[in-house]
């Protein structure tokens, strides 16, 4: 009985929920866009909140110890100021529109040699309702990315991209780390500035350190050029100039088809099996020309990320929680709010469900393991 149990190292690498490990960070992208896409659906307050209040779970209980882990702060920041600025724009341009007046204001409106734009006007509540609900949306729809940020490593991601896509694929992972690399500058900054007693907020703690950042940033910035080019970056191989250009071409024909497909599904005013079939489409496109041009690239990966049960659960539970949020509105259940005239927001509870699963990664993924700055040791512990 004893000699059919698996011993605890058998279970680690077979990629247990239980064991401490670093999900792969494709699945941690696939779920925050599947968190994505259900947050364009849906213009419902509740909802939308929901949505921000899983994504803050699962980065919550799944964010790893690291320099760049700290950066969902940076963009719950940006979602809330998404939203006043969406509500601002409202009041300053269209704000009359609607029956049920707040607040009366006087306006004007621009001759039609300048579009006719009416500046200011009474405040009503239809307006002040539609503005908050857009700008809600957009801010759910940045902090859903802006989670697989905290919990996906840039540098494991590059170390994912099939080889065709390489250079591709660090201009796009160069991209990524600006939000983290810019909260990690902002912090260490901020914490010098305490250290020499200095005020750490404000407007004059924020131009003090505008230069350290931007310093920070330019130095990083020549290190990575020096590094990249010591390494041969940008190099071809000896492929032929038809083969090439034929690869060049697949690729650009998925890459738009599924760009045109997420705005499909993105907008509400386009069939959903339209959509959801152009994206299929190219990314079969784009994946079929991929693998063709990585076969005549050689290039090698040292210990790569394992893909196990635990990122599959993580990839089920974005693509469930979109599919539920798609299929709602296919067959007619009411995921938006409306504004004219105001009504109070409904809670749907098959998207409720949808939310759910969106925020299961939480318990579905394996634990961070402890680094060993964080780790307590002997002499620290009190007796």
């Amino acid at each position: 009985m004893l000699g059919s149990l698996r011993p605890a190292s058998s279970f680690r690498e077979a990629g247990g929920v239980g064991s401490p490990r670093l999900l792969h960070p494709g699945a941690w992208w696939a779920w925050a866009i599947g968190c994505a896409v259900a947050a364009s659906r849906t213009s419902n307050p509740l909802l939308l909140m929901l949505l921000v209040v899983a994504s803050s779970v699962v980065v919550h209980c799944r964010r790893p110890d690291a320099p760049w882990s700290g950066s969902f702060r940076l963009f719950l920041r940006m979602g809330l100021a998404i939203i006043i600025v969406r509500v601002v724009l409202q009041v300053a341009f269209v704000a009359g529109q609607g029956n049920t007046v707040l607040m009366p204001m006087p306006g004007i409106v621009l001759p039609t040699w300048l579009a006719g734009i009416r500046l200011g006007g009474d405040i009503t509540a239809e307006a002040m309702l539609t503005a908050l609900y857009d700008g809600m949306r957009l801010a759910a729809i940045i902090i859903c990315l802006g989670a697989a940020n905290a919990l996906a490593s840039p540098s494991r991601l590059l170390k994912s991209v099939p080889a065709a896509l390489y250079e591709l694929g660090v201009s796009v992972v160069i991209a990524l780390t600006f939000v983290p690399q810019l909260a990690a500058d902002i912090e260490r900054v901020q914490a010098a500035r305490r250290l020499r007693g200095r005020p750490a907020r404000g407007i004059r703690a924020l131009a003090g350190a505008a230069m350290p950042v931007l310093e920070g940033a330019l130095e990083r910035s020549i290190a990575l050029a020096a590094a990249m080019d010591s390494r041969g970056y940008g190099r071809s191989g000896h492929v032929p100039l038809s083969h090439r250009r034929a690869i060049s071409t697949a690729l650009l024909i998925g890459l738009v088809a599924v760009c045109l497909g997420t705005f499909g599904l993105l907008s509400a005013g386009i069939a959903s099996w339209l959509s959801l079939t152009t994206v299929v489409l190219g990314s079969v496109t784009g994946i079929g020309a991929a693998w063709v041009a990585g076969r005549r690239q050689i290039r090698t990966s040292y210990r790569p990320d394992p893909w196990h049960m635990a990122e599959w659960c993580v990839l089920a539970s974005g693509i469930l929680a979109a599919g539920v949020f798609v299929a709602c509105d296919m067959v007619g259940v009411t995921l938006s709010t409306a504004t004219y005239p105001p009504e109070w927001p409904t809670l749907p509870l098959i998207a409720v469900a949808g939310i759910v699963v969106a925020a299961s990664p939480a318990w579905t993924a394996p634990p961070t393991p402890v680094s060993r700055r964080s780790a307590p040791t002997p002499e620290s512990v009190p007796a």
